[in-house]
């Protein structure tokens, strides 16, 4: 099976490599210790994965994927990465299996596709999902994992390429606590705010929960720097005076400082962004509650897509506030 998901956009990353320096802790010995060398299958290895996975290998496991179309980058077959031909066989060669995948159906073909995850899996497996996909079709496949004996965990993340690159993302499982605990040296080698919310599925909702607020701040953000570029006033120095104040947010500091210098290089697309939007809106739907500023962003990043900006940052959202206004930021 070729699996013809969107894994690499082909842009080159420069890794941060992990290392540990000279007077690591005895907290670090021992996670090292939990963390026994193991080989483990990924499969989504793109902007994100890539770098997910070269924290593994630089920690000392295998890492195994399934052939794709698009090849993985050259660093990590440098680095020891190893091939089979389906996720079926991947899982019957590891006990542990990652994904990083773009949507939910990508994620339902990997797992039940033909030649599948879920063909290889038996009792003592682990799945992870990382990927950031449907909180309701989470729990469905978590449902259909457990039923092979095998263990689930769902774990999107949070800190975007950055994040990944340095090891800093967070993650936000849903699971039991024996799966988490099995899965937590791993997400150590990834991430720093680690936290186990719930049962499968929780992990997904939590990060509909961060998208909510994330692109609401970002449209609160573009809102502000439009007007007050447009009044007149330097939006830099207004940026700079809002950083200290009660205003203050990360998203002020960083997506800010894009609107203004005009730098929509992806690190999360817009067309993600409303992806994640989407879950959102249906999850509203189907729990029968509003969400109208979720809905009215979502229709400033239709805008944008609209207009051809979907592949930028979703910082860009502003554009579609100056289209309105006639008036860019800077």
């Amino acid at each position: 099976m070729r699996i013809q998901a969107a894994y690499d956009d082909g842009r080159r990353v420069e890794l941060v490599r992990r290392r540990t320096p000279a007077n690591a802790t005895g907290r670090h010995h021992q996670d090292q210790e939990l963390s026994q060398m193991a080989t483990i299958g990924f499969i989504g290895l793109g902007i994100m994965g890539t770098p997910m996975a070269r924290h593994l290998q630089d920690a000392g496991h295998k890492i195994i994927t399934s052939k794709f179309a698009i090849p993985p980058r050259q660093e990590l077959i440098d680095n020891g990465l190893e091939f089979v031909e389906t996720p079926e066989a991947l899982a019957q060669a590891t006990d542990t299996i990652i994904l990083m995948l773009p949507d939910t159906p990508e994620v339902k073909d990997v797992l039940f596709g033909e030649n599948g995850v879920v063909n290889g899996l038996g009792k003592g497996k682990l799945v992870i999902d990382m990927s950031s996909i449907s909180p309701i079709e989470t729990r469905a496949f978590a449902h259909k994992v457990r039923t092979t004996g095998a263990e689930y965990v769902d774990a999107p993340v949070s800190g975007g390429e950055v994040g990944a690159l340095n090891a800093t993302l967070s993650i936000m499982a849903g699971g039991t606590q024996g799966s988490f605990d099995r899965a937590l040296p791993l997400f150590k080698l990834m991430g720093k705010n680690i936290t186990l919310v719930g049962d499968c599925g929780d992990g997904q909702v939590t990060k509909v929960a961060n998208q909510i607020i994330v692109a609401l701040t970002i449209e609160a953000v573009s809102e502000a720097l439009v007007f007050a570029s447009k009044a007149g006033a330097d939006p830099a120095r207004v940026r700079e005076a809002l950083m200290g104040g009660f205003a203050s947010s990360r998203i002020l500091e960083v997506h800010g400082e894009r609107m203004i210098k005009r730098t929509f290089d992806p690190g999360f697309r817009i067309s993600l962004h409303q992806k994640d939007l989407n879950l959102a809106l249906q999850g509203a739907k189907s729990l029968g509650i509003s969400l109208p500023n979720t809905a009215s962003t979502q229709e400033l990043f239709n805008v944008c897509a609209a207009n051809g900006d979907g592949g930028l940052d979703h910082s860009g959202l502003v554009r579609a506030l100056e289209r309105m206004a006639n008036h860019d930021v800077a």
